[in-house]
């Protein structure tokens, strides 16, 4: 084992399966979440439990060998529901070039990953519009979960008001969600697994799902999404002409990606003592970690699953000593058991998931305690973007006008120094959104 340099990390093969098997219980619930999701896109939900384990397996196998880091990877939640619920619900796009987005979006995060660009845009943007982002994207995959649930319901005279909470269903997702912040909140491991498992049973006892009469099968096939995805209605509108119209939404994936494995690389390398910055193998296995993850956004395109980076319950795993690639090896290694679950993750009801992606985004919305409220260009950008991404059901409208009303009080108040050739770009970028809107 002298490839994962154990003894100079100073840990064990006991120690580093622990922490494997730690991290695949607090991530697990990803499987299952990631498939009900994707499915309302009208892509088979089989096909995609075993997509995302699959996913799972191959991105965090490929990055404890790669990168040598205790980091898991999946499906990231936030992309993944606005892929769904942005992309082919909202603008009416068809999974297939849905799919074909994420693929480009991997392809150009591949492409930059060798070069010093991803360090550009990083210093670029300030560290607080960056946990703006952060929270934005939770506000909207809450507000996406809430009303799955229906606790927010459709209303023509006010847009949004409060669903019919004497509902079953909803009485369901309201106890799912209740259970998932109890759990959380007594620190359980796989709190989010268990929360999904305590719900369905109370579905399942009280008759609101029917209860499984297997728990075990074969994997289902991928088939039916395995390279379905369409570069072609990206790049070229029906007419065969060239266009750049979802270029916008190419670079929210990518930049909304390398965000948030640079902030949970960092959260998470903290724990470790990893990503320090200190020394140049530090940098090295930060470098190799960001291109793990790129290259595995591609593979899952291409098995058929959305843009897949860290997970921030890898952090469960190095608290519980995990310091080598060997934690990710292990822990992806033990995802293979998801493959034959599949009568099990199929019987869980819809509204035993919804409250996770609830959760999920009110842990995203926590950055904001870091953010500079004092600045009034941080503290007007960072309020349009959190208040926009859920009220325009948008993450590239929450992020143009952020960036847009970033760069605008920059001006107002002379700020120069403040204002780089990123922000510019951006700024630029955010405009030819509102202009081809």
């Amino acid at each position: 084992m002298d490839f994962f340099k154990l003894k100079e990390n100073n840990t064990s093969i006991k120690q580093e399966f622990t922490a494997g098997f730690t991290t695949f219980l607090a991530m697990m619930y990803i499987v299952p979440t990631n498939a009900i999701i994707m499915s309302k896109t009208g892509m088979p939900i089989d096909a995609l439990i075993t997509a995302t384990a699959l996913a799972t397996i191959l991105a965090t196998v490929l990055n404890g060998l790669w990168a040598n880091t205790p980091v898991a990877m999946s499906v990231g939640m936030g992309l993944n529901a606005y892929f769904t619920f942005g992309l082919v619900i909202g603008m009416n796009i068809p999974w297939q070039t849905a799919l074909g987005i994420v693929f480009l979006s991997g392809i150009l995060f591949v492409a930059l990953s060798f070069t010093n660009f991803r360090i550009w845009v990083v210093k670029s943007i300030p560290i607080d519009l960056r946990r703006a982002i952060s929270a934005g994207i939770g506000c909207f995959i809450s507000f996406i979960g809430l009303q799955q649930i229906g606790i927010i319901a459709n209303n023509d005279a006010v847009l949004v008001s409060l669903g019919d909470i004497k509902n079953s269903n909803v009485l369901l997702g309201i106890i799912g969600l209740l259970i998932v912040m109890a759990f959380w909140s007594w620190k359980i491991k796989g709190a989010f697994m268990l929360a999904v498992i305590t719900t369905s049973i109370i579905a399942w006892v009280f008759g609101m799902s029917p209860v499984p009469t297997e728990f075990l099968s074969t994997p289902a096939s991928i088939e039916p999404i395995f390279l379905q995805f369409d570069i072609k209605s990206v790049l070229f509108d029906a007419s065969g002409v060239f266009t750049l119209a979802l270029l916008p939404v190419i670079i929210i994936f990518f930049v909304t990606d390398l965000f948030d494995s640079i902030g949970t690389l960092t959260g998470v390398g903290s724990k470790a003592g990893l990503f320090t910055g200190k020394n140049q193998n530090d940098s090295k296995r930060l470098e190799k970690t960001l291109e793990a993850d790129a290259l595995a956004t591609v593979g899952g395109s291409l098995i058929g699953v959305s843009t897949t980076t860290t997970f921030v319950e890898s952090a469960s795993g190095v608290a519980a000593g995990g310091r080598t690639g060997l934690t990710a090896v292990f822990c992806g290694l033990l995802f293979i058991l998801t493959l034959f679950l599949l009568p099990f993750f199929k019987a869980i009801p819809a509204n035993a998931i919804y409250p996770i992606l609830v959760m999920v985004g009110v842990l995203m919305f926590t950055e904001l305690t870091n953010v500079n409220f004092k600045d009034p260009a941080i503290c007007v950008a960072t309020f349009f973007i959190v208040i926009l991404m859920p009220l325009t059901y948008s993450i590239t409208n929450g992020l143009a006008f952020g960036f847009l009303s970033y760069f605008i009080v920059r001006v107002l108040r002379k700020e120069w120094e403040h204002i780089n050739l990123g922000i510019i770009v951006l700024s630029i970028i955010s405009f030819v959104i509102f202009l081809v809107h």
